[in-house]
């Protein structure tokens, strides 16, 4: 599992779903879609309409992933920090029953005000 408690776990950069489609497709369930997804070096971020999916890529090689699933249904909170004019980073915390918070930095260009309504929809 990602270790969470890090200050900051992910850099992200959006990315195309199709990108990344075939390397979460496997775990997706019945019903499920990718919504939006984003992408370090190596890790990504998938959010679906049933959850977030962090991916750890490990190894020299990459071929060994942790996959960390994060339901929406465990969500009790999250806040959105926009990009500023000197701190062109915006971030996206989410706090998980069982868990606790979870933080994810993305590069300015992200729009993570997107982010916080397609959460919101999913967890009101």
């Amino acid at each position: 599992m990602i270790d969470f408690e890090k200050q900051s776990v992910f850099k992200l950069a959006p990315c195309r779903p199709e990108d990344i489609a075939s390397q979460v497709s496997p775990i997706l369930i019945q019903g499920e879609q990718i919504v939006s997804s984003f992408k370090t070096v190596r890790d990504f971020v998938v959010f679906t309409n049933k959850r977030v999916i962090a991916v750890n890529v490990q190894g020299m090689t990459g071929r060994k992933k942790d996959f960390t699933s994060l339901p929406y249904s465990r969500v009790q909170a999250f806040s959105i920090e926009t990009a500023g004019t000197f701190d062109m980073d915006a971030e996206l915390d989410l706090w998980f029953s069982g868990l606790g918070q979870v933080r994810l930095e993305f590069k300015g260009h992200a729009d993570v005000r997107l982010l916080g309504q397609m959460i919101a929809t999913f967890i009101l």
